[in-house]
């Protein structure tokens, strides 16, 4: 029954601050007219350096005194008031223009759904968390690897003759539309990768091996990227593709030297054709030249046939006997025809010696 008493007493005394209680009005502090409660609490000393009061009360207290008690005022909302509305302003702010720059564009989320794309330029939207911006870069050129030149690292793709060649490509390409790369898929750059993969196996199985290792690469990147841009297009990506690049174009490795004797001995046969049909337009075009000169002097024949004839047989000895030393024979003996330094030497008298 004591115990129970006590700690009436001392809830009397916490809520009621000791007021009204039995044993007199003074609240325990000691100075009215009644006996002191020994089950009450000691007196709260409210505002003084040392008492039990808030501490925050005390902090904000001693921030008075250093401010000569001005700011804020005695009575008033406290500071962190203050400072949470000076944040909260400057939040709205930033949060509100948006600086785009030339090669960007913003993409405005409104509460989670597509409000907008915003253009090169200082622009203004709601303060987050309304309006979320995302700022995209148009003009950026990626690219996605596929397969690589590590042996480890294989791409097998199936030709249209039967055979298998690893090809190793880069795709380059760029953003068009910012709000359909940003939902309408969730994964852009695996959907770039995939699409590629198809793309190439799809353009490969209509070559044979030769163009697919030689001089069809070309060809091969031209009609990917094209069959690329139209599934992309209707899948409603937003992305431009800029090009394919194949890195690497071989057989296996099992039969990669083989293969590689055999475009050896083509481009050797190839070279042999290229010789050939260059001596034989050489042969050709003389032909054809001798033919011409011919047919001119043809011409000239018929119009005047001992002339010609004449002509002709005078043009041949020249070019007969220009290569061969000539006399001519007259009674009583020989004698040279041309002073020739040859003959001269030939017939000159050895001078006797002294």
């Amino acid at each position: 029954m004591i115990k129970i008493v006590g700690w009436g007493a001392r809830l009397s005394a916490l809520f009621n601050e000791n007021k009204g209680s039995p044993w007199g009005s003074g609240g325990g502090s000691g100075g009215g007219d009644g006996p002191r409660n020994p089950w009450g609490q000691p007196p709260r000393r409210r505002g003084g350096p040392s008492g039990g009061g808030n501490p925050f009360d005390e902090l904000l207290r001693r921030g008075r005194d250093r401010f000569g008690g001005s700011f804020p005022p005695t009575g008033g909302r406290p500071i962190w008031f203050y400072g949470a509305g000076i944040i909260l302003v400057l939040i709205l702010l930033f949060t509100s223009f948006q600086l785009i720059g030339p090669q960007q564009r913003g993409v405005v989320s409104r509460l989670g759904k597509y409000a907008g794309t915003l253009q090169p330029g200082l622009q203004m939207t709601f303060p987050f968390p309304i309006d979320r911006v995302r700022k995209i870069d148009v003009s950026d050129i990626r690219e996605t690897q596929i397969g690589s030149t590590d042996p480890s690292n294989s791409n097998f793709i199936l030709t249209g003759d039967q055979n298998i060649v690893d090809v190793a490509y880069t795709v380059r390409w760029t953003i068009r539309d910012p709000e359909l790369y940003l939902f309408q898929i969730a994964e852009p750059e695996k959907t770039i990768q995939e699409v590629a993969q198809f793309a190439m196996r799809a353009v490969v199985a209509r070559v044979s091996l030769d163009d697919a290792i030689g001089s069809g690469r070309s060809d091969i990147e031209q009609r990917v990227t094209e069959t690329m841009q139209r599934l992309l297009d209707g899948y409603g990506a937003g992305i431009l593709i800029q090009g394919v690049s194949i890195k690497q174009s071989d057989p296996p490795d099992a039969v990669n030297d083989a293969f590689k004797a055999v475009s050896a001995a083509q481009q050797d046969a190839q070279s042999d054709i290229n010789n050939a049909r260059s001596y034989a337009n050489q042969i050709t075009a003389k032909a054809q030249g001798e033919a011409t000169a011919f047919d001119k002097v043809y011409a000239q024949y018929k119009l005047a046939p001992e002339v010609t004839r004449r002509r002709m047989y005078f043009e041949t000895m020249e070019k007969v006997l220009s290569r061969v030393d000539k006399t001519v024979i007259e009674a009583p003996g020989v004698t040279p025809y041309l002073p020739l330094p040859e003959v001269r030497n030939r017939v000159r008298p050895q001078e006797p010696a002294q």
